[in-house]
């Protein structure tokens, strides 16, 4: 700790004694941009930034997201420092509620703009009832609650392109005399091309490598030595000048040809075009105004910028709703199930990392541990896929995806894995369950050129997709969009269907005992 305590004592030349407003900045709200740090002068706000060993011990969270937390948090702290903001940083072991009573005690009452996290707010809870915390609006957010729950007056189920085109319509976005630009609201539709490789996909970003950033990847290296996935410091972005360099990336080599490609994976490529800039929303190193003003300022086709705007307006936005109107998908209506589907086998060890034999997701999860990073097709249709096919407990997957990715948050993954990936809420806001077999995965990619399997004949992702649905046959019978392939199943005969039972059994049998799936496996 010794070179980065250095350097804040050096810039922390603040007077403590002219604050008039302490602040709490949590780990995923570092910005002066909004919020409470920008209001009034700088030497009347002093900020409380805490780092707790208590966090990374609640789950194994990929290194290179521990990296990236800490170090974000240090260099902002060194930030705020240098423009005058007296800095409060509190080392410790215990919970951030433990931590920040006695810090209270000192300095009176904090404020802080509201936790993102569920579980942060759960923590400090006590103190914000107690009076010790004084919690404001979470200005980083584009939308607000009233929107949300007026949209849906009529009660669930949830909708996100309902909900886009109710906030497109409010801020004007993408707008031309009432009407969307375009057209219409969504270029989804157009922008499933597959990838050949060309356009050529860009390089990742790499960023400079100081001396607060080797020390937090010593400390990870050392005290979370047991943590899963790789560390590259290159690749780490933590200062306010990495954030603006990741999107001046972004901007100028992604965004143009992201619509097309969007849903296209490639092993040549590990984002493609995506921006790769959620980690850095996320922990409020870029402001989604700011990066969707931005959008819509280049010169880019509407495609792409539709898409761009939709991920942030639209998705962010209503998967953030979701997740605090039902706390966590704590307080739902009794008839909604938590497990719609009854999925219940345990988490393979092939997500840690144990090869499966399927290109597809060994491809994947390789790439996970050794980046922290995927886009969303990879987590939709090859991770929450393969897991619903083979009927995986959604909370253990959505646990996985938690401590496997450097932008994840609660708010984030449990929305998009227990309610979109495995549809483990039913239909409360999707439509039906995302899942495919072989056929998909080969349209949108090439790691079936790398397959011990053949898609068209004998890639086990296909039975395992008709085995899915005759298990959830009488779950999914209601569902209008499950229709064609419930009828497609009913011609499947009574051989074919014992069959694709047969091949999922295998597989799950094959890979609890951390076996490479083969071709002779089910010969």
């Amino acid at each position: 700790m010794s070179r980065f305590l250095d350097r804040l004592r050096a810039a922390n030349e603040a007077d403590p004694s002219r604050v008039r407003r302490w602040i709490f900045v949590p780990y995923d709200q570092l910005t002066d941009r909004v919020g409470p740090l920008s209001e009034g002068a700088a030497s009347d706000l002093g900020i409380v930034l805490v780092e707790t060993t208590w966090k990374p011990r609640q789950r194994p969270y990929h290194k290179q997201k521990l990296a990236m937390v800490l170090a974000s948090q240090r260099h902002f702290a060194l930030e705020q420092a240098a423009r005058g903001v007296t800095i409060r940083y509190v080392f410790g072991e215990a919970p951030y509620d433990e931590l920040l009573a006695p810090i209270v005690d000192e300095l009176g009452p904090l404020v802080m703009m509201e936790a993102a996290e569920r579980e942060l707010r759960s923590r400090l809870a006590p103190l914000v009832e107690a009076g010790g915390i004084e919690v404001l609006p979470n200005e980083t957010w584009l939308t607000s609650r009233d929107q949300f729950q007026s949209t849906f007056e009529g009660g669930k189920p949830w909708r996100m392109d309902r909900f886009y085109r109710r906030v497109r319509q409010d801020s004007g976005i993408l707008m031309d005399g009432g009407k969307p630009e375009g057209g219409k609201y969504s270029f989804d539709a157009d922008n499933r091309k597959a990838w050949k490789g060309d356009p050529p996909a860009p390089d990742p970003p790499v960023f400079e490598v100081d001396e607060v950033k080797r020390e937090v990847v010593e400390l990870v290296a050392e005290r979370f030595a047991d943590h899963p996935g790789q560390l590259d410091v290159a690749a780490l972005p933590a200062s306010r000048a990495d954030a603006e360099a990741a999107w001046a990336w972004a901007k100028t080599r992604c965004l143009e040809h992201f619509g097309p490609y969007e849903d296209a994976m490639s092993t040549k490529s590990v984002g493609l075009f995506h921006t790769r800039i959620s980690a850095l929303i996320n922990n409020g190193r870029l402001l989604p105004k700011e990066v969707v003003a931005d959008a819509l300022a280049l010169d880019v086709p509407l495609a792409s910028k539709e898409g761009f705007v939709r991920q942030i307006l639209g998705w962010r936005e209503f998967m953030r709703h979701v997740h605090a109107e039902t706390d966590g998908f704590r307080e739902l209506a009794p008839a909604i199930a938590t497990n719609a589907l009854d999925a219940t086998e345990p988490l393979p060890d092939v997500y840690w990392g144990t090869p499966s034999g399927l290109a597809c997701l060994d491809h994947v999860v390789e790439e996970v541990w050794r980046t922290g990073y995927g886009h969303h097709i990879t987590r939709l249709m090859v991770l929450a896929n393969i897991a619903t096919l083979l009927g995986i407990d959604p909370r253990a997957l959505s646990d996985w995806f938690w401590v496997a990715y450097v932008d994840a948050y609660d708010w984030v993954v449990e929305p998009n894995v227990i309610g979109m990936g495995t549809y483990a809420l039913g239909d409360l806001f999707v439509t039906k369950p995302y899942v495919s077999g072989a056929a998909y995965v080969n349209r949108m990619s090439d790691f079936c050129s790398t397959c011990a399997f053949s898609p068209r004949k004998d890639c086990p992702l296909t039975p395992l997709y008709w085995s899915f649905l005759e298990r959830n046959e009488e779950a999914l019978g209601g569902n209008v969009r499950m229709a064609m392939p419930l009828r497609s199943l009913a011609k499947r005969g009574a051989d074919r269907r014992a069959e694709d039972q047969q091949v999922r059994e295998r597989v799950l049998e094959t890979l609890r005992t951390g076996e490479r799936l083969s071709p002779e496996t089910f010969g």
